[in-house]
């Protein structure tokens, strides 16, 4: 054999060997298989709650503060402060949603009243869900002292709150009041706000 065929046949040689070794092996696993998607705070792993409020029956959201030097008890009551305007800021844009909702649905008013009246019926319920809500899980992070507290107040007391406020505000527009009574729109609202 010459030296070009011997050359050419060690080089084929090495190609396979190297594409077989290649090809063996585990395949990578994709990105989000390999990471951890549990609860974590400020690397720390935190109760599931910390991550994602969720309370049967009612609206709840996580507020956190840092440990202060005034104690832990000034932290607390800033990590409440915090949750319950997270918690008005959900409920008020739900509230929001809702009433346009109800509101077109039911054919009330015209798309400047429905603007009007779902605005002061979502700051209404958001002031109410402020006063009505309370603490219902707390954790402080071991590694940093950073205080989580999740807040919740109940569905239906936001749902009555909002009713009422749907109605007090139509009836301060005796067309819009009018409207809402001939169509007979309570079952509606009802239906959008359902309480027990």
């Amino acid at each position: 054999m010459t030296m070009i065929k011997k050359g050419m046949l060690i080089s084929l040689s090495a190609m396979v060997v190297l594409g077989v070794t290649g090809c063996g092996g585990d395949t990578p696993k994709p990105a989000e298989e390999e990471g951890d998607f549990r609860c974590h705070k400020e690397g720390v792993l935190a109760p599931e709650w910390a991550c994602t409020p969720d309370v049967a029956g009612a609206f709840a959201d996580v507020g956190s503060a840092p440990l202060s030097a005034a104690g832990e008890g000034f932290s607390r009551r800033e990590a409440l402060a915090n949750a319950r305007s997270n918690l008005a800021q959900q409920v008020e844009s739900k509230v929001k949603d809702k009433v346009e909702t109800f509101v077109r649905g039911t054919g009330i008013g015209s798309g400047e009243s429905v603007d009007k009246v779902t605005t002061q019926v979502s700051k209404q319920v958001a002031q109410v869900t402020l006063k009505g809500s309370k603490q219902v899980k707390y954790w402080q992070n071991p590694k940093t002292n950073t205080i989580y507290v999740e807040v919740a107040v109940p569905e239906s007391s936001i749902n009555e709150e909002a009713k009422a406020a749907v109605k007090t505000s139509l009836k301060n527009d005796d067309a819009m009041w009018q409207q809402f009574q001939s169509k007979n729109a309570l079952e509606s609202l009802d239906k959008e706000f359902p309480t027990d």
